[in-house]
């Protein structure tokens, strides 16, 4: 006697759509749903920050990333997204969108959205969702270097501690903080000094990975474990390596909008 099996449950294709205008979020996010009502919206990230939390947090199966978001960039973005979802580039760059393309990212998309070239990335991706995603390393390689408008920003810090230098890597350093006419390098194990102001190392830092938070502070955003409100509704940053708590202020907020 044979047992009738019931169908294996299908699981909903998810995507990611990082946007930092809302208007143009909103509306990318109305056209998918109506070109592909079976797929579903995990998350829609305002910046970076947000887009690498969602990533974790959903794991999406296709993430539509706008390429210059303030903060963290898509690109960044991307490096983490790179094998695991299908890309789309979301760019008003004619030249990004054509390398990006040529290069094996599932498709990009051009702002102002058109329906009918939606309709089409949307086909393209249907017919990809089965497939391995696209190991994106020597296109993000290519696109940052077309991103580079020639600056180059601090690598390493050189502060004292008690009677010794330390040189610390940039990557090393949780934040910055004023401290009177010195600024504190604060790592995860100790912190140092400098004689040099937070408005100069501000214009000196990767604005893609250090974000001014307050007057005088500076944080490094991948030193973020997570953010939340006291009962004023101000913005509170966790650090992973650190006990202490740093605030947000008012003019720093809209980095965390939607959070």
């Amino acid at each position: 006697m044979s047992v009738a099996r019931s169908p294996a449950r299908v699981e909903p294709v998810k995507a990611l759509i990082a946007e930092d205008e809302a208007t143009l979020a909103d509306e990318l996010r109305e056209v998918l749903c109506a070109l592909w009502p079976e797929l579903s919206i995990c998350a829609v990230a305002a910046n970076g920050f947000e887009a690498l939390q969602a990533l974790e947090q959903h794991a999406p199966n296709v993430v539509f990333l706008d390429i210059q978001m303030p903060g963290m960039t898509g690109l960044e973005v991307a490096k983490r997204a790179s094998g695991k979802s299908h890309v789309v580039f979301v760019t008003a760059y004619d030249n990004y969108a054509l390398a990006a393309f040529e290069q094996g990212a599932v498709d990009y998309v051009m702002k102002p959205f058109d329906a009918t070239r939606l309709a089409g990335t949307v086909e393209r991706l249907k017919a990809r969702i089965g497939s391995v995603p696209a190991n994106l390393e020597s296109l993000l390689k290519a696109l940052s270097e077309k991103l580079d408008d020639g600056r180059r920003y601090v690598r390493w810090i050189t502060a004292s501690h008690g009677s010794e230098l330390r040189l610390i890597t940039i990557e090393d350093v949780c934040y910055f903080q004023a401290d009177n006419k010195y600024t504190r390098v604060v790592t995860a194990e100790r912190e140092s000094l400098i004689l040099r102001t937070i408005k100069d190392l501000g214009d000196a830092l990767d604005p893609s990975t250090f974000w001014q938070i307050h007057r005088g502070t500076i944080v490094n955003i991948r030193h973020v474990c997570g953010i939340s409100r006291d009962y004023r509704g101000r913005l509170l940053l966790r650090l992973k390596q650190r006990q202490e708590i740093l605030p947000v202020s008012a003019p720093y907020a809209h980095l965390f909008r939607q959070m």
